[in-house]
């Protein structure tokens, strides 16, 4: 029997934050990337790098996942997107993805949740407000980063009209309003395609209420609120403990160029830091260094420079990052990987062959560390790390550092 809910993470990093949030609540769950079945599951989770996509590619990327979902036969299929629905028609298109799930899923419920108040994001009558690093609440489309995001800018703050640009047009709202009345909420969701608006914690058993009245086989788009709702009433399980890895050693690797990622790299002191420039992307010219400093046990963090033209598109300079990566790991042993940036670690994460990720711990809000399963006994009990751009204090990369003194102790 497959697992009951299969989640498809559009990046690396929101896909482990919802494979941590699933694990949390005691539900069964391993994010796969090789050819592990669901057997013995509760939650799969696929993760992708369709954030990074433009429609057509991301739409084969549905046709090259199908035969393993309909494997499954969930209930459930969870299209896990970045929780400030930062997206376009043209790239990582959330509408394109929803329409071909649509068509090959045919559920009886559609609906987009439109909040995550654990990660300080909201919707209210369907728009989206999202916490800021100033610590203020801002409207997304006024928001200091997102409304400014390099590839994705968000200049919509109304979730319906942002997600009918990119073809997922005709939702009705469920407003927080209404959520008190589960039957309410359940009959409207049964009637065609929602937004379900998200304040506060509360209203999420509430949803989950209203989407086991609507019954049925249920698409739902959203961040890991979603895991959240579906997890409700659950009683959290510890991760089981997992012998260490078979080395000791630490690689940082930071492809995100956010404003907070690139505050973590100027604040990390645990480790030998190293620029990746232009000229050394191009050339390997900091390969050997890296990997020097790497078989002499020294934590390196390796960095892309915010605002250095790379002279690539997201898509070539995040699989130029994994060729780097992947490169530096065949040279140097690493017991502890930490990434930052959803592009790079997908393509990261894929190039270095895992078969599968199960979560170990949470190190923040949104960051979680896994433990990775893999064919070469030198990579398999891997630590990995994955953080999204713009998720963690200052201080995350020295915490990540600390953790693997932390284990050989206990």
């Amino acid at each position: 029997m497959g697992a009951r809910i299969v989640f498809i993470g559009d990046d690396f990093t929101g896909a482990s934050d919802s494979l941590a949030t699933y694990a949390r609540s005691g539900l069964r769950t391993r994010m796969v990337l090789g050819e592990t079945d669901g057997d013995g599951l509760e939650v799969l989770g696929l993760p992708t790098d369709l954030r990074s996509l433009p429609p057509a590619r991301a739409e084969d990327e549905i046709a090259r996942l199908w035969p393993r979902i309909a494997t499954e036969a969930p209930e459930v299929i969870h299209l896990k997107v970045c929780s400030t629905f930062d997206s376009a028609p043209e790239v990582g298109s959330i509408g394109a993805v929803t329409q071909a799930l649509v068509t090959r899923f045919a559920p009886d419920v559609v609906a987009v949740i439109g909040g995550q108040p654990s990660l300080g994001r909201h919707c209210a009558f369907g728009t989206l407000f999202a916490r800021g690093p100033d610590g203020e609440t801002h409207r997304i489309d006024r928001h200091p980063i997102m409304s400014r995001h390099p590839v994705t800018p968000m200049r919509e703050a109304d979730l319906r009209r942002h997600l009918a640009a990119q073809g997922l047009d005709g939702l009705r709202l469920v407003p927080a309003t209404e959520l008190h009345d589960p039957q309410a909420s359940a009959a409207t969701l049964r009637a065609g395609p929602a937004l379900i608006d998200v304040m506060q914690d509360d209203d999420l058993p509430r949803i989950a209420e209203a989407l086991r009245l609507a019954g049925g086989r249920q698409l739902l788009v959203g961040a890991s609120s979603v895991a959240e709702i579906l997890g409700a009433g659950r009683d959290g399980a510890d991760a089981a403990a997992v012998a260490p890895p078979a080395s000791d050693t630490v690689l940082l690797f930071a492809g995100s160029r956010s404003q907070t990622t690139a505050m973590q790299v100027a604040t990390a002191e645990s480790y030998v830091t190293l620029a990746l420039t232009p000229e050394a992307l191009r050339s390997d010219a900091l390969l050997e260094p890296t990997a020097e400093l790497l078989r002499a046990g020294t934590p390196t963090l390796v960095h892309l420079l915010p605002d250095a033209d790379y002279g690539l598109s997201p898509d070539a300079l995040a699989d130029r990052c994994a060729s780097f990566v992947s490169a530096l790991l065949a040279r140097a042993e690493v017991g502890y990987l930490g990434l930052a940036g959803g592009d790079t670690s997908s393509r990261i994460c894929a190039r270095l062959g895992f078969d599968a990720l199960a979560f170990e711990q949470t190190l923040a809000p949104g960051v979680c560390i896994c433990v990775a399963s893999h064919a070469a006994p030198r990579r398999d009990r891997m630590r990995v790390m994955l953080k999204g751009g713009q998720m963690g204090a200052p201080d995350l990369f020295d915490r990540f550092a600390a953790t693997r003194h932390h284990r050989s102790s206990t």
